[in-house]
C-alpha cells in the first residue's frame, strides 16, 4: 500500500488525551502513519501531568502546542478519533470515525492520568495493528 494512513486525534482542549494518543502513535508507528491532533477549544498549553506521565514512557510531548481543529485536517485524515468533543467534530462522508470514551486528565493526579495513558496505549497498539495490517 503506497498510501500512508493519516490519523487525526481530536479532543476539546488538545492538551491531554489527544496529545498523549498522538505521542504514542508517532512513537510506536514511526513514519509509517501520519499523525495529527487538534481541539475544538484548545488550551494554551499541554496538561503538565499528561506530559509528565508520557515522559515516563520515553515520549516527550512537553513542547507540543494545542491546535485548533480545522476542516482541512479532517478532510486530510483517513481515521478521525474523537475523545469527548461531541458535536464540535464535523463529520465528512467516507471518513472512518471512532469515539474513544476516555476520562479527561484535566485536574487529575499522576496515578489517575497513568490509567488513562495506559488505556490510550492499548488502543493505539490495536489501531496500528489494524492500519498496518
Amino acid at each position: 500500500m503506497s498510501h500512508k494512513p493519516t490519523v487525526l486525534f481530536v479532543c476539546v482542549h488538545n492538551a491531554g488525551r489527544s496529545q498523549m494518543a498522538a505521542g504514542y502513535l508517532q512513537h510506536l508507528a514511526g513514519d509509517r502513519i501520519e499523525v495529527m491532533s487538534s481541539g475544538s477549544a484548545p488550551k494554551d498549553q499541554i496538561n503538565p501531568v499528561a506530559a509528565e506521565v508520557m515522559l515516563e514512557e520515553g515520549i516527550d510531548i512537553r513542547h507540543n502546542e494545542p491546535k485548533i481543529l480545522t476542516d482541512e485536517q479532517v478532510q486530510a485524515s483517513d481515521v478521525v478519533i474523537t475523545m469527548g468533543c461531541g458535536d464540535a467534530c464535523k463529520f465528512y462522508p467516507g471518513k472512518r470515525y471512532e469515539d474513544w470514551q476516555l476520562d479527561d486528565p484535566a485536574g487529575q493526579d499522576a496515578p489517575a492520568v497513568r490509567i488513562i495513558r495506559d488505556d490510550i496505549r492499548a488502543r493505539i497498539e490495536a489501531l496500528i495493528a489494524e492500519l498496518l495490517d
